[in-house]
């Protein structure tokens, strides 16, 4: 938890109070006010809730309304899904390994261990340093 610069100055637990106050029967506004003594906090949601609530009540102020709108907006917000951020493709075909392999085929059409690697290619499944090493040795084999 950040360290505050006037720990004696609760803004969220004034404005929770003033809630509670102005909406004695409101379970949700307890709910919170339960949950933020027990922790020490609320989440960006309960947070939102909350001052969803406060702006309908006309004695807090604006600058506490203001302040608790900036806690908010400085919160993360967690996601259940996992936004994963590309960078690029996920699978970059290797170019060389092509090359070798159109170039086995168009001697050798039904050589079946370049087929396989030429399945293994077109279905975008790195191959192995063994597997490059085999398509060298054909091409030296083979080709020369």
């Amino acid at each position: 938890m950040q360290r505050r610069i006037n720990p004696e100055l609760d803004i969220v637990k004034d404005i929770l109070e003033a809630v509670l106050k102005a909406q004695p029967e409101s379970s949700f506004t307890q709910s919170l006010y339960e949950q933020y003594i027990e922790r020490g906090g609320l989440s960006k949601r309960q947070l939102q809730g909350l001052y969803s609530k406060a702006l309908k009540v006309k004695d807090i102020p604006p600058g506490k309304l203001a302040t608790l709108e900036a806690i908010i907006l400085r919160k993360q917000e967690k996601s259940k899904k996992t936004d994963v951020v590309s960078a690029g493709p996920l699978h970059v075909k290797d170019e060389t390994a092509g090359k070798l392999i159109e170039a086995l085929l168009a001697k050798y059409p039904q050589h079946k261990r370049v087929l396989f690697l030429k399945t293994k290619f077109d279905n975008n499944e790195n191959l192995s340093v063994a597997e490059m090493g085999e398509l060298e040795k054909f091409t030296k084999l083979l080709l020369k």
